[in-house]
């Protein structure tokens, strides 16, 4: 089952295949979209990546958080998840 991953504080620079790299090093992303405004078409700095499966998700979350991509330190967490 695939995981999906937030990516926050993306560099405004940063393009969709860069950011596929960085977590491609962790096995398979299946879709990555970077966020953009509708208006500017500029990024709004995060974006989702989707992963093949649960442990890599995991490794990548663990390797990349907090981690300096492209002169920004990325948040990564899993998207969609609601906590009490």
């Amino acid at each position: 089952m695939s995981v999906t991953l937030y990516v926050g504080n993306i560099s405004y620079s940063m393009k969709e295949d860069e950011l596929k790299q960085a977590f491609s090093k962790f096995g398979q992303v299946i879709s990555v979209k970077i966020i953009t405004d509708k208006r500017t078409g500029r990024s709004k700095g995060y974006g989702f990546v989707e992963m093949d499966n649960e442990a890599d998700a995991s490794e990548a979350m663990s390797s990349l958080n907090g981690k300096e991509l492209a002169g920004r330190n990325v948040k990564v967490n899993k998207a969609n998840t609601q906590t009490d």
